[in-house]
Order: structure tokens, then sequence, then C-alpha cells
């Protein structure tokens, strides 16, 4: 080989060697904050054990158990879900304490409330949401697990609810504190950070689209509506973000009211921009045109060019812009009806966006934001009852199958397979049309985190000769960091599937290793809970199969019928109470395989709600309100083109009067709803 070539080949070898450097380095960058969230679960596991061993606590493993479950890769996630873990066990151990007192003697009874405690449970959790929700359903399985300990392997009660209830209380309190510890010193957050950068996002796209649309007259309208439409998708997906913000910092977690006025004013600011959208496509080019380039003109030039840097830097300053815009708008001199609702329209964004700035200043601690609390008395939204009573009575039935299978066959670990079925039951339940995917991928973690434990348990651990808990916590390590890397790298895809799994394989093992001090190496009692745990899985696993969640293409035609409902009852001169909340509530649980046009006819039946209720309250003021219910009756049952025949008229009734500013809004409410109408005929004809 020439000189020449041994030197390429030598060149070559250099560079793939430092290729392979960089991708290697890479790699490990990329993967370095899961395998931190490793070491963090098993740094949480063994503090929570280590404290639980000195204090010689019965069942020392519900202690490392806990820090494994509520040890999630985010601390703000983290924080709010230990919270609600811990008002979940505290309910829990209350109503097992209640009903052991109130069935003292009587097994069937017993049993009977425990499945009605875990259905009603499952019921409540499905309709509180995030880890509201989950303290709920904590409730459930944490009544279940207490009576696990009470029903032993006869399944006769004996009475010591109160104090198995207190011990389970003061372990889950220890595994809470270790993994608080943990992640508070090794995990610094971000949450509010990354919140606040996706509501100025919001917020500046929704601004510079508004504008967009004042100047694109014509033609280009037709590409506002989809990218309106992605903007209601976006502001759906809001509810982790602000969950985790809320257990990141306290000033956010007392000011909450303020961040979910927040989110709602970007739904508003939506609903404002589908009415004056609505207005410019139905006009003459030239007409639209003019009167746009008059509502441009009242803007100032801050809200015309908004970027989230300039949102992030001074929300309260540009909060106090859009209060002043509004002001103006509202007050703005009009001679045409169109033109008042255009004003009024772009008024009713800026309304929306400054709730929303607000909460923007709040996530940013800027200091000129006015100290208010927004304290009021919390809404309970229930968008759906059906979903919530399919998984009552689901987790009902499962519960019930695995006790009558026990006494049937005396089977010695029926108890704890109780107690698992009623977990995974309970537990996956809001997940909807994933639970039953989740409850296979959390019964194959479960099969894992039994090998896992069985290799540690009988081979890592009677290798050692000293059984030190050094020695423990390292055996441990084994299984817990790869296994919480896996986890983290889930959360962070969002790929929920796998998180269940890895969620399911380290709490699991956890359970099925028992740790306790001295350790016990049974095999007989390690395989029997072993198939009680695989087996009550297994069965809620196929609870989901036997009764189905919803789809979710049933569910949304569930939430447009119910908005249809509640739309023509108002119409009808029904009293709804907070309408807009109501229908907040079911933009925020709409599934994120709804069709844009979906979101967008419940966006437009919010819209018309609101306008019938201005305009009632107006038109009766002025004495004139006979004149629109014949419009409304037609409204309510469903016949959009009578509707606007009748509209029509009321307008022309309207013109009749001196053309005072109210009455110019009171025509523009009319054309507002007949504009909603006309796009969306199909949907508010529809017989539901």
């Amino acid at each position: 080989m020439t000189t020449r070539a041994l030197r390429a080949d030598g060149v070559l070898g250099r560079r793939g060697t430092s290729l392979f450097s960089v991708r290697l380095a890479a790699a490990l960058h990329a993967a370095s904050p899961a395998l931190l969230h490793g070491l963090r679960l098993w740094a949480s596991v063994c503090l929570a054990l280590y404290i639980a061993f000195r204090l010689e606590l019965d069942n020392p493993f519900s202690a490392g158990l806990t820090a494994a479950i509520v040890c999630l890769p985010s601390i703000g996630a983290s924080l709010r879900k230990s919270w609600f873990r811990l008002v979940g066990t505290v309910i829990g151990s209350v109503a097992m304490v209640g009903l052991t007192a109130s069935v003292p003697q009587s097994r069937t009874l017993f049993l009977s409330g425990l499945a009605l405690w875990g259905a009603a449970c499952a019921l409540v959790g499905t309709i509180l949401r995030n880890f509201t929700g989950y303290a709920a359903l904590l409730a459930g399985y944490s009544a279940a697990l207490i009576a696990y300990d009470q029903l032993g392997d006869t399944g006769g009660v004996n009475g010591d609810a109160f104090m198995l209830g207190l011990n389970y209380l003061t372990q889950v309190t220890l595994g809470i504190f270790a993994a608080g510890v943990v992640l508070g010193l090794t995990d610094f957050g971000g949450a509010p950070r990354r919140l606040a950068t996706t509501l100025a996002d919001l917020i500046a796209g929704i601004g510079a689209d508004l504008t967009r649309t004042l100047d694109s007259v014509g033609p280009k309208l037709a590409d506002m509506q989809s990218l309106r439409r992605e903007f209601v998708r976006r502001v759906t997906s809001l509810s982790p973000v602000v969950e985790e913000s809320l257990g990141e910092s306290a000033q956010v977690h007392v000011h909450s009211p303020v961040l979910t006025k927040a989110v709602d004013g970007l739904f508003t600011a939506l609903a404002g921009w589908r009415a004056v959208e609505n207005r410019l496509v139905r006009m003459p080019n030239e007409e639209a045109l003019r009167q746009a380039t008059d509502i441009m003109q009242a803007l100032p030039a801050e809200l015309k060019h908004l970027s989230p840097d300039r949102c992030l830097a001074d929300p309260t300053g540009i909060q106090q812009i859009c209060e002043a815009t509004i002001r103006r708008l509202v007050a703005l001199p009009v001679a045409t009806a169109s033109l008042r609702l255009l004003a009024d329209g772009v008024a009713e964004v800026y309304v929306g966006l400054s709730h929303a700035f607000a909460g923007l200043a709040l996530l940013v601690a800027d200091p000129a934001r006015p100290i208010s609390s927004h304290r009021g008395s919390a809404r309970l939204r229930v968008p759906d009852w059906l979903p919530a009573l399919v998984n009552a009575g689901r987790a009902f039935m499962a519960i019930a199958a695995v006790m009558i299978f026990w006494i049937v066959t005396a089977w010695p670990n029926g108890a704890l397979a109780i107690a698992f079925a009623s977990v995974v039951t309970i537990l996956l339940a809001p997940l909807a049309d994933l639970s039953y995917a989740a409850a296979k991928h959390f019964a194959v973690g479960c099969f894992l985190a039994a090998i896992a434990a069985a290799i540690v348990a009988f081979a890592v651990l009677p290798a050692f000769r000293t059984q030190s808990f050094t020695v423990f916590s390292v055996a441990l390590g084994l299984v817990l960091v790869p296994g919480g890397a896996l986890l983290a790298w889930a959360w962070q895809q969002a790929q929920p599937l796998r998180t269940a799994m890895f969620t399911a394989m380290c709490v699991e093992f956890v359970l099925m290793l028992g740790p306790s001090n001295p350790m016990s190496y049974d095999p007989v009692r390690f395989y029997n809970a072993a198939s009680a745990l695989v087996g009550g899985s297994t069965v809620a696993a196929l609870s989901f199969l036997l009764l189905p969640p919803l789809s979710p293409a049933f569910r949304t035609d569930r939430l447009l019928a119910l908005t249809l409902r509640d739309l023509r009852r108002l119409a009808s001169g029904r009293t709804l109470d907070d309408w807009q909340g109501r229908i907040y509530g079911r933009l925020a649980v709409i599934p994120n395989q709804a069709t844009p046009l979906q979101r967008a006819q419940i966006l437009a039946a919010l819209s018309v709600g609101i306008e019938i209720a201005q305009l009632r309250q107006i038109v009766h003021a002025l004495g004139l309100g006979a004149g629109l219910e014949p419009a409304l009756a037609a409204i309510a049952g469903g016949h959009s083109k009578a509707a606007a025949v009748r509209l029509v008229k009321f307008d022309e009734v309207l013109a009749t009067a001196p053309q005072t500013q109210t009455i110019f809004r009171a025509r523009s409410r009319v054309i507002g709803i007949a504009d909603a109408l006309a796009e969306h005929a199909a949907y508010f004809d529809a017989s539901r």
C-alpha cells in the first residue's frame, strides 16, 4: 500500500472515530434527562425505604411504592400528584373505616360496599379532570388496598380498618416526603416558563392573525378558517402544562383562577375572531375592505404587531393597551350594523386576550401586575355524564367478578387480586379509548415486574453474604434506574401506552419485591402474589374489552348534541347557568380525533348562545322583545332557514327605530346570529 493510501486510511479512520464520538455524545446528551429521572426514581424509593426501616414501620414497602408512584419526570406534575394522592388516601381510608363500622359482621355487605365505592370513585374521577380526578380515583383503590389487609386469605373482616388506614396513610406520607426531597434537590422545574412561552405564542398568533384577517379581505380569508381551527386544538391541549405549573409554583397555585380565566379567554378571543371573519366573508369586497380599514385605524400599533417576545417582556403593559382599545372599540360611533358587529367582535377578541395577558403576567411574575386574587366559587363543569357512568359500571362489574371468583374458588390471594383489579380498572378508566390498550400494556408491565422481582429476590440478593441496605439499594437500582429512564423517555415522547407499561414495571417491581426488615425469600408467597397481581390486571384489561369505553367519534357527537340541546333550551327562554363555562368545558374535553369542523361547530354554538343572551337583554330593555321570540323559537326548533327569515323581519323592525348605537348593537347581534346559522346550517338543523 502506498504512503498516500496509508495517510488516507488514517484520515478516514480519524474522521470515523470523530463522527462516532460526536454521535455518541449527542446520544448521551439526548438520553441524559431520562437517565437522570431513573436515578431520581431509584433515590426516592431507597430514601423512603431507609426511613421506613429505621422507623420499623409495618409493611415498609408501601413507602417505597408511593415514592415510585409520585416520582414523575416533571417536578410540577410530581408535586401536584403527591398532594392529591395524599387527599385521595385520606378519603379512601375514612371510607374504609366507615364501611367496616357499618357492616362489621357481614362479608357480603362489606364486599358489595367495596365494589360500589370503587364504582362511585370511578364516576367522580372521570367527571373531575387531571390530578383532581386522580384523587377521586385513588380514594377508590386505596380503600381496596386497605381492604386487602383486612380480608386476608379467608375474607373475614378483622375490624382493624382504623389502624390499617392510619399505617397506610403514614407510609404514603413518608413516600411523598422522600420523593419530594429528591426531586426538590435535583429538579428546579420550568413548567411556568414553558406555559408562559406557549401562552405568549398563542396570544401573539391570535392577535397577528386577527390583524391579517382585517387586512386580507377577499379570497385570502379562506386561509384564516383553518388557522383559527388549529388554534382551538392548541388551546384545548394546554391542560397538562397548566397542571405542572400549579404544582411547581405556590404563587400560581394561589391565583389559579387567573390561569383558568386566561385559558377561557383564549376561547373567547377565538369566538370573537370567528364572528369578525364570518361577517367579512359575507360582505361585498369593497364594503368589507372599507369597514375593516375603519377598525384597523382604531387599533394601536402595539396590537397590530404582537410578537411572543414582546408579550413575555411586558404582559401587563400590553394588557392595559388591550383594555384601552376595548373601551375605544365599544364606544366607536358607527353608521351601520355590520361595522358595529366588527367593532364589538374585535373588542371581544381583546377581552379574551386581556384575560390571557393577566395569566401570562402571573406566570412571568410581572412586578407591574396588579395584586388581585381573582378568587371565586369554582364551578363544576360536567361536559357529559355518560362516559362517567360507563366507567362506574365497568369498575363495579370487574371488582364484583373477582370477588365472586375468590368466594367460589377460595383462592388464598383473591383479596390481592381484588385490589389490583380495582387499581387498574379505576385508574385507567379516564383514558377513554386508550383504556383497553393501556390496561394491556399495564399487564405486560406487571409481568415484567414479576420477572425482575423474582431475579432480584431469588438470584441477586441471596448471592451476597451480607444483607446490608447498601447491597439492597444497588439491587433495586438494577431495575429502577433503567426502568425509570424508559418511563421518562415514554413521558417525553407523549406515548401514554408505553408510559403505562413502564410505570407498572417500576411500581409493581417494588411491590412484588416486598421490601421488609429482614428480607423474606418465600417462593410460594412470591408466586401467589405474582399470580394475583397479573390475574387482577388481566381481569381489568378484559373488563375494558367486554365493556369498552365510548369511542372518540361517539363522544364527539355526544358533545355536539348536548351543546345543540343546550343552545335550543337557551333560545326557547330557559335559564342556563354559566353558558360560556359549560361550552368551555366541552371544548376542553373534545377528543383529539375530532375534526376541525366539529370544533368549529361547538365554537359557533358558543357564539350564538352569547349573541342570543346579549340580544335578548338589549331588546327587552327597548320593549321590542316580542318581535325577537319567533326567530328564537325557530332556532329552538332546529329550523335555521326559518330563523334567518324571521331575523330579517326583526331587523326591519329595528331599522324603523331611531338608529342609536344601542339599536346598531342589537342589529349587529341579529347579523351575527344569522351569519353563524348560515355557516353551520347542517349542524343547527340536526335532529339530535
